[in-house]
């Protein structure tokens, strides 16, 4: 692989360049995305091909994945658009961590046996850009490979507000309530929750599966509702109430019908075998 120059837009550089995301999905750290780690690692490990497969992790961060990926016993290619989080990753054994955009990945045909996506698809805000993001994913990756994509759910904000009674104030609702219907949009705002992002609904994740050429073999909520209730981060201290949680989301990890509620979705798919 040769490293790339991303496309990617400065609001976005400049949120991820604080260096929170690491803290904040870290198991043993005290942030509210240790549940949405420990799900996104429980769906994983079900269906990766077995170690030592050649894995490609696409906006991996700063390799907390990639990580106990590596330490599985995988081969673990990790491409990110900021600076911060490839440096980062690249200290870790085992990764190799290099720059690029996911729109045009700096890897050979048919190269990996997996590719993950498992923040891309967060800060693409145009379909035509999530759609190629997808197909590159597609190329990459060895036909009969597994490709699974992360993407945030269209009411995870107005949800997490709700929660958190910051709903109530009246600028923060406004631009929440703008997000549902302005196609999950979310804006750059100066003093913001968050970045540039696109929240979706599940079948649209579903359709650009498709349209990049991918079969869709499974969607799974990744935190179900025990992300809306309140001390869940603390029971996943406790190894026997962690896997308790972690049981009573996969209860519920297809329904159709709560798809939607939880924070963030994965869509597991692959290249077709021929």
């Amino acid at each position: 692989m040769t490293e790339t120059t991303p496309q990617v837009r400065e609001e976005i550089l400049a949120y991820y360049a604080q260096g929170k995301e690491d803290a904040r999905l870290r198991p043993g750290g005290a942030s509210a995305g240790r549940l949405e780690f420990w799900r996104t690692q429980d769906v994983l490990r079900r269906f990766l091909p077995a170690a030592p497969a050649r894995v490609l992790d696409v906006g991996g961060g700063s390799g907390v994945h990639a990580e106990w990926l590596a330490q599985d016993g995988y081969e673990v290619d990790l491409v990110d658009p900021v600076p911060l989080h490839v440096e980062q990753a690249a200290r870790l054994p085992g990764v190799r961590a290099l720059s690029g955009d996911a729109r045009s990945l700096p890897a050979d045909d048919c190269a990996y046996d997996a590719v993950l996506m498992l923040g891309p698809l967060y800060h693409l805000p145009e379909r035509a850009d999530r759609v190629k993001a997808l197909a590159e994913a597609r190329r990459v990756v060895r036909p009969g490979g597994l490709v699974v994509a992360a993407t945030i759910n269209r009411y995870a904000q107005l949800h997490d507000l709700m929660r958190e009674e910051r709903y109530f104030v009246p600028e923060h609702r406004e631009r929440t309530d703008a997000v549902l219907v302005d196609d999950g949009r979310h804006p750059h705002h100066d003093e913001g929750f968050f970045t540039v992002a696109h929240f979706a609904q599940p079948d649209q994740v579903a359709k650009e599966f498709t349209d990049a050429r991918l079969t869709v073999e499974g969607r799974y909520g990744v935190e179900g509702v025990a992300w809306l209730m309140g001390g869940v981060e603390d029971w996943l201290d406790d190894p026997e109430r962690r896997e308790a949680v972690l049981a009573a989301c996969r209860h519920i990890e297809s329904e159709p019908t709560l798809l939607g509620v939880s924070g963030h979705l994965l869509t597991v798919g692959g290249r077709p075998a021929r």
